[in-house]
């Protein structure tokens, strides 16, 4: 096997187009290192690789699960674990930063989930649990998506079973990435506007449509229906909004969530940044990428 190759990045930095042109170039196959793609029927709202781009280049953990499965960082690098014996030349594609270190370093040690406590928790308001983590974790109240209620709710049941932040349990990972590790970044200005023109092109698409049809699985599904996109749209489907106003809200979620990954990987150590030109051809980021692979 061919030393694996590590391609990350915030959401609509273009990623997955270089890492299926890097691929094709190494003859690779590509690991999706992405939460929400591995649900099947959750298509337009995760941009997923086309059928065409998937008979291009294999690609791994992508429409692997049901709506009504779980899927998490352990499930990752369960999954993950089979397929990489058989590939020549692993390159794995996503924006999932906690499947990146569980897959390079271990999952760590935080607690198992805890039935009863996970219970009680389900009947706190949002904003109270947010309270209670910026009381005991100012740290991961900056960081978390404070608008997700799983995340949140997991970061404040670690705290009260183990007595320590959840900043502290996660601070076990050194942060040092292997050689190969690629981080790609694009000028803020260009990335936004890709963002914005993603999810103009998403809703174009059918958005709110494909929503419809998930939206008993989805609302089933604690993990699934945190997905940006299908999470607004359910909330406009509640009538909490026109179209107009959720097209804007799923714009300025995703722009915050980049931020948050950009934060993320930015504390790495030993990744090669790649900086992306506006209107770049994936191609030729991808030859950039691959003459810096060692």
């Amino acid at each position: 096997m061919g030393a694996p190759v590590f391609i990350a990045g915030p959401t609509a930095s273009g990623k997955s187009a270089v890492a299926l042109e890097v691929a094709q170039r190494l003859h690779g196959e590509i690991i999706s290192v992405d939460s929400m793609q591995v649900y099947r029927g959750l298509d337009l709202g995760t941009a997923k690789p086309t059928a065409e781009e998937r008979a291009r280049v294999p690609h791994h953990l992508i429409d692997i699960l049901e709506l009504t499965e779980s899927f998490d960082a352990a499930s990752f690098v369960t999954r993950t674990k089979p397929h990489i014996q058989k590939i020549k030349r692993p390159v794995f594609c996503g924006g999932t930063g906690l499947y990146f270190s569980a897959w390079l370093e271990g999952l760590g040690d935080a607690p198992q989930a805890n039935a009863t406590l996970r219970t009680e928790l389900a009947t706190m308001e949002l904003e109270t649990l947010v309270a209670e983590l910026l009381e005991h974790d100012p740290a991961t109240h900056e960081t978390i998506d404070r608008q997700n209620r799983r995340r949140v709710t997991r970061a404040v049941e670690v705290i009260r079973l183990t007595g320590k932040s959840f900043s502290e349990q996660r601070a076990e990972w050194t942060g040092q990435v292997p050689q190969n590790f690629f981080l790609l970044e694009r000028d803020r200005e260009d990335l936004r506007h890709r963002i914005d023109t993603r999810v103009d092109a998403m809703f174009s698409a059918g958005l709110v449509a494909e929503t419809c049809s998930l939206r008993l699985a989805l609302e089933g599904n604690p993990v699934a229906q945190q997905a940006l996109g299908y999470r607004q749209v359910i909330g406009h489907l509640n009538d909490e909004q026109g179209l107009p106003e959720t097209v804007a809200l799923v714009k300025s979620r995703t722009w915050q969530f980049a931020r948050r990954q950009m934060t993320w990987f930015r504390k790495l150590h030993g990744t090669q940044t790649l900086t992306v030109p506006a209107n770049e051809p994936a191609a030729e980021t991808a030859r950039r990428l691959i003459e810096k692979i060692t």
